[in-house]
C-alpha cells in the first residue's frame, strides 16, 4: 500500500526512532511492503519508516536503472533494521560534498557533506545479519536514510545555504529533477 510521506515541519520527522524488537513478524513484513510500494511509486532511492509516520529503526534503499539518477552506480535493494554506521577514515579528505534531495523535502536540493566510505551493520527483516563496507553513492544513500532514524533531515547538515534551494531554480535545464 502506498503511504503518505511526511513533509519537513511535521514533528514526527524530528523524533528518535525505536529499535525493532521482533523480526519476521507479519507487522514488520507489512511495514516493509508499504515502504517498498511507496518508494517505488515516488521513484525514490530510499525511504525510512519515520517518513511514513512509523518511528521504528527501519530503512530501505536500492537503485537500479533510474531516470532520476542516470549517473548513479547501482545500489542493491536492501532492508536495513537497527543500523549501526561506522565511518571508514577520519579526515576531511574522507568527506564528500554532493547534491541531495528528499521525499520529505520535495522540490528542493542541497549540497551535503557525507562520509565517502563506511561500514554499515544491522539486520534484514528476518533477523539475518547485514555487514557491508561501501563507498560513494551507496554510502551517501545509507547515511541519508539512517539520518531519518535520528530525526535529522538533510537540510540540517548543509554547511553553505547558498547551495540549497528549489530544484527548478538551481537546475533550470532539469538535470537534477527528482527527490531521493
Amino acid at each position: 500500500m502506498i503511504r503518505d510521506v511526511l513533509r519537513m515541519g511535521d514533528p514526527r520527522l524530528f523524533q528518535l526512532s525505536e529499535p525493532v524488537q521482533a523480526f519476521d513478524t507479519p507487522e514488520l513484513h507489512a511495514l516493509i511492503a508499504d515502504m517498498r510500494d511507496t518508494m517505488a511509486h515516488l521513484d525514490g532511492a530510499g525511504l525510512a519508516a519515520p517518513q511514513i509516520g512509523v518511528l521504528l529503526r527501519v530503512v530501505i534503499f536500492g537503485v537500479k536503472s533510474n531516470p532520476r539518477y542516470p549517473d548513479a552506480e547501482e545500489v542493491p535493494e536492501t532492508v536495513l533494521i537497527n543500523p549501526v554506521l561506522t565511518p571508514l577514515g577520519g579526515t576531511d579528505e574522507d568527506i564528500e560534498y554532493a547534491w541531495e534531495g528528499c521525499l520529505s523535502v520535495p522540490g528542493m536540493r542541497g549540497v551535503v557533506p557525507r562520509w565517502r566510505r563506511l561500514r554499515y551493520q544491522g539486520f534484514d527483516q528476518y533477523g539475518g545479519v547485514i555487514d557491508r563496507e561501501v563507498s560513494d553513492f551507496h554510502a551517501r544513500v545509507v547515511q541519508h536514510e539512517c539520518d531519518h532514524l535520528d530525526g535529522i533531515l538533510y537540510p540540517m547538515r548543509i554547511r553553505d545555504l547558498r547551495q540549497f534551494g528549489y530544484t527548478e531554480v538551481l537546475f533550470p535545464d532539469g538535470s537534477m529533477a527528482g527527490d531521493d
